[in-house]
């Protein structure tokens, strides 16, 4: 299928209903399954959960998709697990309250994923049958785990990535996709580097002059990802 047949496909995917149960569903399996991944031990991986909640971490599915074991319809959820400590401090506040807003290569790798194409450098496999993108960033002084999960097909529409997407598939200039990506002025008038700066300025260094400013990028995250959250306490146990 050629990438215009491809991307027009996309474009017509129908996101039906209101999945909230599906994504609370989800955030509260990576609550439970995200500590005993490999993550805890290494700075990031990336995972693709199944439809059957067989979970795979990405090389691992590749191998599966080349011996026909597994169908890039059987994938279900794109995750990015990564591991913070507090003194991670030009990204800490940015991964805590926002997850999603530092992780542009992880989304363009799933969207192109879902898409079906295949690029190892950059983590891209077969996985037409992707749903969700979930973040789950470990906390490792706090012992806190944040989990959002948000619909691909949401995200896709909201961050335009079919429009950006289209003129660089053919020679996988993901670097030139990613640089569009960031450069748009999705949050209240700031691109994602601006957005970050300012969360970091506001949390960090506790600047009380930014606060309409967060708020407006508050809204704006919240619209353009529209995420299920979970903040969970690996001590207690529960949800903070």
């Amino acid at each position: 299928m050629k990438v215009n047949e491809l991307l027009e496909k996309f474009q017509h995917i129908e996101s039906v209903g209101d999945d909230i149960v599906e994504r609370r569903e989800i955030a509260n399996y990576l609550v439970r399954a995200v500590p005993t991944l490999d993550h805890i031990t290494e700075w990031y991986i990336y995972h693709i959960i199944l439809k059957d909640w067989r979970i795979y971490d990405v090389d691992s599915y590749q191998d599966h998709i080349e011996s026909n074991k597994v169908s890039p319809d059987d994938a279900y959820i794109y995750v990015e697990n990564l591991i913070y400590a507090k003194n991670d401090v030009s990204t800490y506040n940015v991964a805590h309250y926002y997850p999603f807003l530092d992780k542009s290569f992880f989304l363009i790798d799933a969207y192109l994923s879902k898409l079906g194409f295949h690029h190892a450098i950059y983590r891209i496999t077969p996985a037409t049958g992707l749903k969700y993108v979930a973040a789950t960033n470990y906390f490792s002084d706090a012992k806190r785990l944040v989990v959002e999960v948000a619909n691909i097909y949401t995200v896709a529409i909201n961050l335009n990535l079919p429009r950006i997407a289209h003129n660089y598939l053919h020679d996988y200039e993901v670097e030139k996709i990613v640089k569009q990506l960031k450069s748009q002025r999705l949050f209240a008038g700031y691109n994602f580097s601006e957005a970050e700066d300012i969360v970091k300025k506001y949390y960090g260094n506790n600047d009380t002059s930014l606060a309409k400013d967060i708020e407006a990028i508050k809204h704006a995250y919240n619209y353009i990802f529209q995420p299920y959250r979970v903040e969970y306490d690996l001590v207690t146990k529960r949800p903070v």
